[in-house]
């Protein structure tokens, strides 16, 4: 459940925000409040916000501060500023600190509610795209990265290998394809990428598979059928062996942590 904090030193403001928004979410969010810049910045070091609402005003630590101390803590998240004054200097500050949005009290309750749902599909698109991040394998994006350097032979290799993931293909089978000797093959590929064939293409089909598992309700048999795998049993295995859990667990686990992804 995503949360949602209320910082106002205005008891009525902050209650009446905290009112409306509980209102609005109907139990969907968490929504907490904190009566002033230091008691956020408290709950803060033990909770999580993914979106702040917050008075740019307030004795000790105003909103503007509060903004500071978060980003030097590397745990800035989407924020929105509400003040009742309208100096363009607060609103450029807080905009260049990260904030969101700016917006002026009195609140409407519309354009409150909008602000927010907008806000939360910035934290939707921001999970989105860690979660995504978090499913590439890092020897394939340095792969990647030096694919630039190969020779002819290994970026064709890597080509065909790509557009034939859904099959049972093998080194012998890529280097007929290449008119190159298979033992020749399997020294060049080693030698210029730093994996063997089969532990890249492993590394490639479970790559994939991930993509699968989280981004379609397609069942197990039908991914592994997708990558390259005859069976659905050896998929599990293999991919058992290199996560330590499986593609179903996987799935469920990846989902639960951010359902918005799929």
């Amino acid at each position: 459940m995503k949360t949602i904090l209320i910082v106002d030193d205005e008891p009525r403001t902050r209650l009446g925000i905290q009112k409306t928004l509980v209102a609005w979410s109907a139990g969907k969010y968490r929504i907490e409040s904190a009566a002033s810049g230091v008691e956020a910045l408290e709950w803060l070091e033990t909770n999580s916000a993914h979106l702040i609402i917050t008075d740019v005003r307030m004795p000790e630590v105003d909103g503007l501060e509060m903004l500071e101390t978060l980003a030097s803590r590397g745990q800035l998240p989407v924020i929105i500023i509400i003040s009742g004054y309208a100096e363009f200097e607060y609103a450029k500050k807080s905009l260049q600190l990260g904030a969101f949005e700016y917006i002026l009290k009195p609140l409407d309750k519309t354009a409150l509610i909008n602000a927010v749902q907008r806000a939360l599909e910035l934290v939707a698109s921001r999970e989105r795209h860690d979660a995504m991040e978090k499913l590439v394998d890092p020897k394939l994006i340095e792969v990647g990265r030096d694919e630039a350097r190969y020779g002819t032979a290994i970026k064709d290799a890597i080509g065909y290998i790509y557009a034939h993931l859904h099959e049972a293909i093998s080194m012998k089978q890529v280097a007929d394809q290449l008119h190159l000797n298979a033992s020749y093959f399997s020294v060049l590929f080693k030698e210029q990428t730093g994996v063997t064939f089969s532990d890249y293409l492993t590394r490639r089909r479970l790559q994939r598979a991930k993509e699968l598992l989280v981004t379609t309700s397609m069942p197990i048999w039908e991914i592994a059928e997708k990558v390259g795998y005859q069976t659905a049993k050896y998929f599990v295995k293999v991919f058992k062996d290199s996560e330590g859990i499986s593609p179903g667990q996987y799935r469920h686990q990846v989902l639960d942590t951010d359902p918005s992804i799929q």
